[in-house]
């Protein structure tokens, strides 16, 4: 029991400061890219070579016995192409949800949007590239040090399904810290935590969730995000058409995301070997 804790302790530090580790070597590339060339996005590059280096450290690297430790917590095997595909229809339906939830509950309640810098003067191919790279790196660090080291170690000590709630509790500090302690916020963070960690759960990898996440961090900074300084506060005495059409979308692909996560529960229970990495 105590090894069972202690692993569980050192893996959540570690998740903590791998997080905290890629996002503040991209900002650093970031910030020194659009200060000296702008034009020429070199900063995704340079970050694509340190993301490849870290996977490579944190799940190949070292001896025979070491390496497969390694593994084991990161779980970066891809699981059947069964469990993958559902996986990727339930996140793909959730990130719909999510975006239409993130829509109707800022136009409801006036709560900060997600801060993002000046990119009026910043040059399209640039801003693509740059957003991908964010995308990428903000997924595989999370994935990897939440989703595989930390709720791998909860999973293996028998937590069983609380493992993708203590996981989702455990990183809402750090979302916090960049978008404030305000309930719409902490909701929309838990939603996508809770289903990131369930894809995890029932496919015992996270590369799906790494293309879940990354595709809906895309999403959210070129579509999303950006359009929350133009979104009027309305009330529900005066929503229009439109507000309920995208609350209804919503709800429906909510149902989609639910249906598509049975169906992966239901698969991975067949999937003998899904239970393993």
């Amino acid at each position: 029991m105590g090894r069972q804790i202690w692993t569980c302790v050192w893996t959540a530090a570690f998740a903590i400061v791998l997080t905290a580790a890629v996002s503040g070597v991209w900002t650093g590339l970031l910030l020194a890219n659009l200060a000296s060339t702008p034009a020429v996005p070199w900063a995704a590059a340079v970050m694509a070579v340190v993301l490849g280096a870290a996977w490579w450290l944190i799940g190949g690297w070292g001896p025979a016995g070491s390496r497969e430790k390694r593994r084991t917590l990161l779980r970066g095997a891809a699981p059947s192409s069964r469990l993958f595909a559902w996986a990727m229809i339930a996140g793909l339906c959730w990130i719909v949800f999510l975006a239409g939830f993130w829509v109707v509950v800022h136009q409801l309640v006036a709560a900060p949007s997600n801060p993002l810098p000046d990119l009026s003067k910043i040059p399209p191919t640039t801003i693509v590239i740059s957003f991908i790279m964010a995308s990428l790196s903000g997924a595989v660090s999370e994935e990897a040090g939440f989703r595989g080291y930390f709720q791998g170690a909860l999973e293996r000590s028998g937590a069983g399904l609380g493992t993708v709630a203590i996981s989702a509790l455990v990183m809402m500090p750090e979302h916090a810290l960049s978008q404030g302690f305000v309930w719409p916020t902490v909701a929309f963070y838990l939603l996508v935590d809770f289903m990131l960690g369930g894809l995890a759960y029932l496919t015992k990898s996270i590369v799906p969730g790494i293309v879940v996440h990354a595709l809906g961090l895309i999403v959210f900074f070129m579509f999303v995000w950006p359009t929350d300084k133009d979104r009027p506060q309305i009330a529900f005495a005066t929503a229009g058409v439109w507000f309920w059409s995208e609350a209804g979308l919503a709800v429906v692909f909510a149902l989609f995301a639910g249906l598509a996560l049975l169906r992966l529960a239901k698969v991975a229970r067949a999937t003998p070997a899904s239970r393993e990495n």
